[in-house]
């Protein structure tokens, strides 16, 4: 039943009452359905963390297994408490500066309060879980990259960091109440903001970003390079685990995209829409990259498979609500190229990423913010953010006037200012003062062993030559 199908009344009727009530009862029940839809999403993103450890495990050697599995719990505790603290806050409160937020810490404030002062805002508790999620994702983007030599202490210091302060101030740069924003009403940047609808900057670019200034300080794992350039591949856990946890990511990436319409009532058809694009990047990017896996090794990769997948989502996750399904089938393919190629640059550059964190989330998250500028739709942009900014804010492939690319491009560059100078005095700083790296005995006989209580397949590297 919708609100149109229930005769208009005076006070005189004696089903006055029956029709406020049930008017009431359609009010309250649209607002605990757009509740329900940012916690269905939150489960649906936390899941993902469940991908993340599997494909890490996956792409490590059995020395370091209950070490990638005890920092992926990390991300998310220490995640939630860094985020329960400081970063939602910094993230999403008031605006100061349109820089940072300045309330809302510690689950306290107006925030959290219904109108009357007293009771729960369940929608804000829903979405600080749905946001504390996605910062989990931002953390866990560096873990996999420099795994296998990062010491703990280090992994401590730069999760808070990174999830307390450097991820919620371009948080709120994108979706906040900052300079950036598309969801404020004034002050827009070049009259639209930026088109990040899921966060192809404001997450993935972030995680990955801060994960390249990572592996440039820790330096590469003993034996990935030769003194003359050339690169050995080094062992690797399980390829079944890998792949198991990229399936996993696609499922939740679902809740990723789909659900950060943040609202289910109105916005079902955006959510429907966003999904299958979401679907068609993801294919695209696997297949491509696959393909191209073919022309350079000779072979069929599942490797080339996991990372385009992951490619394609990244890139399509900034323009997934705004984008048409061809579109989506464009941004896949190129991030598919942009993988394979930035992935190839990193090793000529020595930079050791072991689970190709940096090309799938930094290169093709920066080319998901450009892409939506130019995918972009006018019945697609009206229909995600407003229909009073169309003509501006469409993308340039569809008859916006350019401001969508400015806004988009400021935000690239920004975001790599912001994230490459902290991120890099962040790591500096950590080496300097406890230091990034294990030691090469450590590193050698594995951090099992050394600071997790032994291996956790003793009998399957028994006797073993270790890397």
């Amino acid at each position: 039943m919708t609100t149109s199908t229930i005769p208009s009344l005076t006070s005189s009727d004696p089903d006055y009452l029956l029709q406020s009530a049930t008017l009431g009862d359609v009010a309250s029940l649209a607002g605990d359905m757009d509740i329900f839809w940012l916690l269905f999403g939150a489960i649906l993103v936390f899941f993902m963390q469940t991908g993340f450890a599997m494909l890490e495990v996956g792409s490590v050697s059995i020395k370091n297994t209950k070490n990638i599995l005890i920092k992926n719990i990390g991300d998310a505790s220490l995640g939630a408490i860094c985020w329960w603290l400081f970063g939602y806050g910094v993230a999403l409160g008031d605006t100061k500066g349109r820089f940072i937020g300045s309330n809302a810490f510690a689950l306290k404030g107006s925030h959290f309060e219904a109108d009357d002062g007293t009771l729960t805002n369940g929608y804000s508790y829903a979405m600080w879980l749905f946001q504390w999620a996605f910062a989990a994702t931002a953390a866990t983007i560096v873990s996999g990259a420099v795994a296998e030599r990062v010491s703990f202490n280090a992994y401590i210091i730069y999760s808070v960091i990174l999830t307390s302060f450097i991820y919620p101030v371009v948080v709120h740069w994108g979706w906040g109440g900052g300079w950036a924003s598309a969801w404020v009403d004034e002050d827009l940047l070049f009259d639209c903001g930026v088109i990040d609808f899921a966060g192809s900057g404001v997450v993935h670019m972030t995680g990955g970003l801060a994960a390249l200034a990572a592996a440039i300080v820790v330096g590469p794992r003993t034996g990935r390079f030769n003194e003359d350039g050339t690169a050995n591949t080094l062992p690797q856990q399980s390829a079944v685990l890998q792949t198991l946890g990229t399936l996993i990511l696609w499922f939740g990436w679902y809740g990723f995209n789909g659900v950060s319409t943040l609202a289910i009532n109105g916005l079902a058809g955006v959510a429907a829409k966003t999904m299958v694009t979401t679907t068609i990047s993801a294919a695209f990017g696997a297949v491509t990259t696959v393909l191209l896996g073919k022309l350079n090794l000779g072979y069929w990769d599942a490797g080339a498979a996991n990372n385009g997948l992951l490619a394609g989502l990244v890139g399509v996750t900034a323009g997934c609500s705004t984008c048409e399904p061809e579109g989506a089938m464009v941004i896949g393919i190129i991030s598919g190229f942009v993988y394979t190629y930035s992935s190839k640059m990193l090793v000529m550059l020595k930079i050791d990423d072991v689970v190709d964190a940096i090309p799938v989330h930094c290169f093709c998250g920066a080319w998901g913010v450009f892409a939506a500028s130019l995918f972009a739709t006018k019945d697609n942009y009206s229909a995600a953010y407003y229909g009073d900014r169309v003509d501006k804010c469409a993308g340039a492939f569809y008859g916006g006037d350019g401001n969508a690319v400015a806004a988009n491009v400021v935000f690239i560059l920004a975001v790599i200012a912001w994230v490459s100078a902290t991120c890099m005095a962040l790591f500096l700083g950590i080496n300097a003062v406890v230091g990034m790296r294990v030691d090469k005995e450590m590193e050698q006989i594995g951090m099992d062993d050394s600071k997790h209580g032994g291996q956790t397949y003793p009998e399957m590297v028994k006797g073993a030559t270790v890397a």
